[in-house]
C-alpha cells in the first residue's frame, strides 16, 4: 500500500494540473506549492534538524493604532512540538495521528468532454483576458469542463466590465452601484445544471461565487460545501467557503466530509475567527507531513504574530525569505510585524526587496506604505495604500491601515470612510471598529465612540487596550460613568495588561470614590507589576 505522503503527492500533482487546465491559477499555485512541501521519505536526516525553538516574549509593540498591521522551502525550518501534536502516519490519508479520512476519486475529464481543440483555443483566449471570445468559442460545447470554462469566462467578463464602470463613474477607489450584469443569467443556467445533475464540482464552485455576489450567503455555503465534498483539492472553493463562515457556529454546522484538505480549511478558518490556539495546533500537526511547506510556515508565523509572539514569528519570516528570496505572499504581515517592533532597517530591506521583485503587487505597495509610515512620511504612506487598493479593492488591511494614516494626518472624513470600507469587507475587523471609536472620541462624541469600542472589544475580548479605551470613554467629562469605567478597567486588568495602566487607573477611581483601602491594594499591585 502506498504511504500517506505518496498519496498526497499523487493527489496534489493531479490537482495542480487539473486546476491549471481550468484557469483556476491561484488554486493550482497553492496545490503545487503544497506538493513540494511534502517531506521526503528519505530518512531521519531532514527531521533531525527540526528542533523546537524556545519561545520568547513579545517585544514592545509601539503605537496601538499600528500594532496589528493585518516555492519550496528547505528543511532547515525549526518546528514546534506540542502535546498530541503531529508526526506522520504510515496509514493512507492520515496526517493527523490516527484519524481516518475519506478518499475522493479524481474525476476523469475525458469521460465527459469532447471538442478538446476548441477548449484549448478558449483557454488561450481566457489566458489573454479575452473572456467573451473564450465564451463564444465554447457556446455549443456540452462537456462539463467546457461548460465551466464558458460560464467562468462570462463571469470574468462581467467582473471586468463592472470594474470599468466603477472607474468611469466614481474613480478607482470610489463607491459605485455597478454590478456584474452576467450574474442573473449565470445563476439561472447553473441552477438548471445542478437540478438535472449535469454539473461538476467546478461548476458548483462558480455557482457558489455567484450566489455569494448576489447576497445569498446561506445557499452559497451549501453549494460550496457540495463542491469541496466532490472535489476537495480546489483551494479556491475552500477559501470562498471560509469567507462565508463568520462565526464558529456556522463553521461547526457545515456538513463536510472528513477529507485531509478539511484540516487546512479548519486551520485557516480558526485563524480568521481569532481562534489562535486551535489554528496553531492544526498547523503544527499538518507540519508533521508538509514539513517543507512555505505556506504552512507562513501561516504559523501569522498565528504567532496575531498572538503577539513577535520574536518567534520574526524568526519564521526571516527563514522564509532566506529560502525563498523572491516571495511576496504573506510578506505584508511580516512588514506589519517589523512596524510594530519599529525595526526600521529590516523594514527598509524588506521594502527594497519586494519593490525589486514585483512593485505592482498589492502586498508590495502595502509594505512600502508601512515603511513610509514608520519614517513619519504619512502622505507617501497614503499614496502607496491607495496604489494597493487600486490593485485590489478588497484588500482589507490596506483600508484599515490607510485609515490609521488619515488619523495621523488629521483627515477625519477620509479616515472614517477608510474604516467603514474595511468593516464593509470584513465586519470582524476589530481594528477598523476601534479606529472609528478613536475618531469619534477625538471629535468629542463619546456615545458614538462607545458603540464602536464595544464592537471592537466583542470581537477581540482579550485585548486589554480595547477595554482601557472604553473605560477612558466612560470616564470622559460628558459621561462620567465611573462604575462602568471601573468594570472596563477590571476587565483590562484580567486581560494581560502588561503596562499596568488598568491597575493604576482603578486605584485612582477608587480613591476618587473614597475607597482608600481598595485604592492602596491596587496601587501596591501596580508597583509590583512595574518592578
Amino acid at each position: 500500500m502506498a504511504s500517506a505522503k505518496e498519496t498526497y503527492r499523487a493527489e496534489l500533482r493531479s490537482a495542480a494540473r487539473q486546476l491549471g487546465e481550468r484557469c483556476l491559477y491561484s488554486a493550482a499555485k497553492w496545490a503545487a506549492e503544497l506538493l513540494v512541501g511534502v517531506e521526503s521519505d528519505a530518512g531521519p536526516a531532514a527531521s533531525a534538524a527540526m528542533d523546537s525553538p524556545s519561545s520568547s516574549s513579545a517585544a514592545s509593540v509601539g503605537r496601538l493604532l499600528h500594532l496589528h498591521r493585518s516555492g519550496e522551502v528547505g528543511s532547515s525550518f525549526r518546528h514546534r512540538s506540542r502535546p498530541g501534536g503531529g508526526g506522520s502516519s504510515s496509514e493512507v490519508g492520515t496526517p493527523l495521528g490516527n484519524v481516518s479520512y475519506v478518499s475522493t476519486p479524481i474525476p476523469d475529464d475525458d469521460a465527459f468532454d469532447t471538442g478538446g481543440d476548441k477548449y484549448l483555443l478558449a483557454k488561450t483566449y481566457f489566458d489573454c483576458r479575452e473572456y467573451r471570445r473564450a465564451a463564444h468559442v465554447l457556446q455549443n460545447q456540452g462537456g462539463r469542463k467546457a461548460v465551466f470554462l464558458r460560464c467562468y469566462a462570462l463571469y470574468m467578463a462581467g467582473e471586468k466590465r463592472k470594474e470599468e464602470e466603477m472607474i468611469e463613474l466614481e474613480g478607482s477607489l470610489g463607491k459605485s452601484n455597478a454590478i456584474n450584469q452576467e450574474l442573473v443569467a449565470l445563476e439561472r443556467e447553473l441552477s438548471t445544471y445542478r437540478r438535472t445533475g449535469s454539473i461538476d464540482s467546478f461548476g458548483l464552485y462558480l455557482f457558489g461565487i455567484i450566489l455569494r455576489d448576489k447576497g445569498c450567503e446561506g445557499l452559497a455555503r451549501t453549494i460550496l460545501v457540495e463542491s469541496v465534498n466532490s472535489y476537495p483539492w480546489n483551494w479556491s472553493a475552500w477559501s470562498e467557503l471560509q469567507s462565508l463562515c463568520t462565526s464558529s457556529d456556522i463553521l461547526n454546522n457545515l456538513n463536510l466530509k472528513n477529507h485531509w484538505m478539511k484540516d487546512f480549511f479548519l486551520a485557516n478558518a480558526y485563524l480568521e475567527l481569532k481562534m489562535h490556539e486551535e489554528a496553531l495546533k492544526r498547523y503544527e500537526r499538518l507540519n508533521g507531513v508538509f514539513r517543507c511547506s512555505g505556506y504552512i510556515q507562513a501561516q504559523i508565523a501569522t498565528v504567532q504574530y496575531s498572538m503577539k509572539d513577535l520574536d518567534e514569528a520574526e524568526v519564521i519570516f526571516e527563514e522564509l525569505l532566506r529560502t525563498d528570496p523572491f516571495r511576496v505572499d504573506s510578506m505584508d504581515i511580516y512588514s506589519n510585524l517589523l512596524y510594530a517592533k519599529e525595526s526600521m532597517s529590516a523594514l527598509s530591506f524588506l521594502a527594497h526587496r519586494v519593490f525589486l521583485t514585483d512593485k505592482y503587487r498589492a502586498e508590495s505597495c502595502c509594505i512600502m506604505a508601512n515603511y513610509y509610515s514608520l519614517k513619519g512620511q504619512h502622505e507617501k504612506s497614503v499614496l502607496y495604500f491607495r496604489r494597493a487598493l487600486k490593485l485590489n479593492r478588497k484588500y482589507l488591511s490596506a483600508w484599515t491601515l490607510m485609515g490609521h494614516e488619515y488619523v495621523e494626518l488629521k483627515n477625519t472624513p477620509a479616515a472614517i470612510d477608510a474604516y467603514r470600507r474595511a468593516v464593509d469587507i470584513n465586519p470582524r475587523d476589530y481594528r477598523a471598529w476601534y479606529g472609528l471609536g478613536q475618531i469619534y472620541e477625538m471629535m468629542g462624541m463619546p456615545f458614538y465612540a462607545l458603540y464602536y469600542f464595544r464592537k471592537s472589544s466583542y470581537l477581540q475580548p482579550n485585548d486589554a487596550r480595547l477595554w482601557i479605551a472604553m473605560a477612558q470613554c466612560y470616564e470622559s467629562d460628558p459621561l462620567q460613568m465611573i462604575e462602568e469605567a471601573i468594570k472596563c478597567y477590571e476587565r483590562a486588568a484580567n486581560s494581560n495588561d502588561t503596562e499596568g495602566i488598568a491597575l493604576h487607573q482603578l486605584a485612582k477611581l477608587h480613591r476618587m470614590l473614597g475607597q482608600s483601602e481598595e485604592a492602596a491594594l491596587l496601587q501596591e499591585g501596580f508597583r509590583e507589576n512595574g518592578s
